[in-house]
């Protein structure tokens, strides 16, 4: 298990945990920390418990900002889906026709020598 001493506002956390995580729990706590100095450079020293508070509610605009914008890809991503499959079907037709015309075609012509001898 690993651990990690994170310092949020001047005060300093330890935290436990997964081997390998460290660096990724101290590149979050530094997104936290920049938020906090932020927040503390607009309205000063308001309290840890404000700071972090409002430093949470920053990060949870961005990821629902985020989240917002990845669900709409998602439903343009189905809609381009949609768009394409039925591209595909009325290609798939156009070809079948195209095939059935150029059998039809390929029939009367295997024909036409048959008929010039037998005239």
């Amino acid at each position: 298990m690993g651990q990690v001493a994170i310092t949020l506002n001047g005060r300093t956390y330890r935290l436990e945990c997964d081997d390998g995580e460290e660096q990724h729990l101290l590149r979050l706590s530094e997104l936290i920390g920049r938020h906090i100095e932020d927040l503390k450079q607009k309205f000063g020293q308001i309290g840890d418990d404000r700071l972090m508070l409002m430093a949470a509610l920053m990060i949870a605009d961005d990821y629902w900002e985020v989240r917002s914008k990845l669900d709409e890809i998602e439903q343009e991503k189905l809609s381009a889906d949609e768009i394409i499959r039925n591209a595909q079907a009325s290609v798939a037709g156009q070809i079948e026709e195209a095939a059935q015309r150029i059998e039809a075609l390929n029939s009367v012509l295997s024909e036409a020598p048959e008929r010039e001898l037998s005239s």
